[in-house]
Parts: C-alpha cells; structure tokens; sequence
C-alpha cells in the first residue's frame, strides 16, 4: 500500500499594497491620535516592532507616538507618499516613498519593509536613502 502526501496549501498572500499604504496614509499621514490608533489596531498585530535606523519601538502606542512626533517636528503639510507599487511574498513586503511638504521638496526618501502576519504588519523596517548630493 502506498502512501500518498499531501502538502499543505500555503496561505493566499496578503495585498502588500493596500496594506503598505494604508500604513502610511492612515498611521504615519494621520495627524488625528485617535484615528492613528484605530489604524494601528487594525493593521498591526498586538505588539508590533519597528525598527529604525537610529531607535528600536516596541508596540503600538509607541510606534502611535514616533509617527505623531514626525508631523509635529516636520510640520502641518509634511507628507509621506507612496512610489511605485509594494511588492511582495512570503510574508514580506517593501514600498518605496518620498515624503515633505504639500507642494515643497522632497526631503527624504526611503522604503517600508514589513514582515506581515495573518494580514497585518508584525515587523517594520524604516529604511531612508542618503541624502541626494
């Protein structure tokens, strides 16, 4: 008798771009704290890290604060927008983005990197290009 196996079926992957996006509109793009949090229930799992380049944030609430203190610090039009479409498989998704004022320059440039979890960002990486020469 012979046996036979059956491998499991993976996952349906998550829409990287709708995910990725929404993190920046709605969490790193809202100046509203009660809607920033709403966003983070939503699109991250329970406890979160975000990895900067300079500083490592564990939880919701905290990553709710450093994206607060981004708008606050750069001021009332400073924006994050999206370049390109994410990509991604296997848990793991990239968008590119450029952010600074409505109408001004573009004062950094860089990439989200998530690890995604059941649909929602359990890791972030925040990767920023060097400044243009």
């Amino acid at each position: 008798m012979s046996e036979t196996t059956h491998a499991a079926r993976p996952a349906p992957e998550p829409d990287y771009d709708r995910l990725l996006r929404a993190n920046l509109e709605r969490v790193f793009n809202e100046r509203y704290a009660g809607r920033r949090a709403a966003a983070l229930d939503e699109l991250y799992v329970a406890e979160p890290v975000m990895f900067e380049p300079t500083n490592v944030v564990e939880g919701r609430s905290a990553i709710a604060t450093v994206a607060g203190n981004l708008l606050e610090q750069f001021g009332p039009t400073f924006r994050f927008t999206p370049v390109g479409t994410a990509v991604g498989h296997h848990g793991l998704g990239s968008l590119q983005w450029q952010a600074g004022p409505d109408g001004g320059p573009i004062v950094v440039t860089g990439a989200d990197v998530a690890e995604v979890v059941d649909g929602r960002i359990a890791r972030l990486w925040v990767l920023l290009n060097p400044p243009a020469a």
